[in-house]
């Protein structure tokens, strides 16, 4: 019985990687054989290429189109990490950036954001939240809080612009130094998946980041959802020591849309399980 189960594993696993052959050899939204045609292929029977398929359609490199057939889905928005003391530097993403401002308003911190910002709960800051998208195709949800006292008259155009931490140092004269992001798994709300063109409780990364300043003073407090089908990090690992190397400043970080800290101060970043005011 044991022997059987680990040849159905294996032949799942195989099959899962011939269909992943097939997809790696093709360009987003070409055509892959119908089921049918894999099992004949593959010589597998029709549950194990299903099993394979949805697999494969679950982590987002496969779509089904009822009445068309299977297709290679879009290239996910791969962000990479790094270690070390040096800055942050991430390569730059693929695809335009742009946002669609959902809401810009002014409201008291209230005491969760307070304890955050480090500021009292009847304080007010600057509340957005911006639809980021790719070539067009919405990727991520952004909900910012920043100190409305560090913003006086943060316009919509500032937001929408995507380059914010720009326009805090030219501005508003707030240099941001340091950010603190934590990042988990999650799926989306009913709401969420209307916005971001996915089904309900779709895979779903969130972002949760403290920024502060070159004083160590909180600027803003940010949690941001991205599609679980479309984004990934990929970490790179420092396992000895390396020639120095010139920061690259153009990038988009992790969470972090292009522009945000492109031309700006230095960050340091680091992965921890909550964040902390005043970290």
């Amino acid at each position: 019985m044991e022997a059987d189960v680990r040849g159905t594993v294996l032949k799942r696993e195989r099959t899962r990687d011939a269909v992943l052959e097939l997809i790696e050899s093709r360009s987003p939204g070409d055509a892959i054989p119908s089921e049918r045609a894999l099992c004949s292929l593959l010589g597998v029977s029709r549950p194990t290429v299903r099993a394979a398929v949805d697999e494969l359609v679950a982590a987002g490199l496969l779509v089904r189109e009822h009445g068309r057939g299977m297709f290679v889905a879009p290239a996910k928005i791969t962000q990479e990490l790094v270690a070390g003391d040096r800055p942050l530097t991430v390569p730059q993403a693929a695809g335009a950036w742009s946002s669609r401002l959902l809401e810009f308003t002014t409201l008291q911190a209230g005491a969760r954001v307070g304890r955050k910002l480090r500021m009292s709960p009847a304080a007010e800051i600057v509340y957005v939240a911006r639809l980021r998208l790719v070539d067009g195709a919405p990727m991520a949800i952004e909900h910012l809080h920043i100190r409305a006292e560090l913003v006086p008259g943060l316009s919509a155009q500032e937001l929408e612009s995507g380059d914010l931490y720009e326009h805090l140092r030219t501005t508003h004269g707030v240099h941001v130094h340091e950010a603190v992001q934590a990042i988990e798994p999650t799926v989306v709300t009913r709401a969420e998946a209307k916005l971001l063109d996915v089904p309900e409780l779709s895979p779903a990364l969130l972002f949760e980041r403290l920024t502060s300043d070159t004083a160590g003073r909180p600027v803003e407090y940010v949690h941001s959802l991205y599609r679980g089908d479309r984004y990934r990090i990929v970490s790179r690992l420092a396992l000895g020591p390396a020639a120095e190397v010139a920061p690259d400043r153009e990038g988009h970080h992790p969470g972090i849309p292009p522009g945000d800290f492109a031309h700006g101060d230095a960050i340091t970043s680091s992965t921890r399980g909550d964040i902390q005011a005043g970290a």
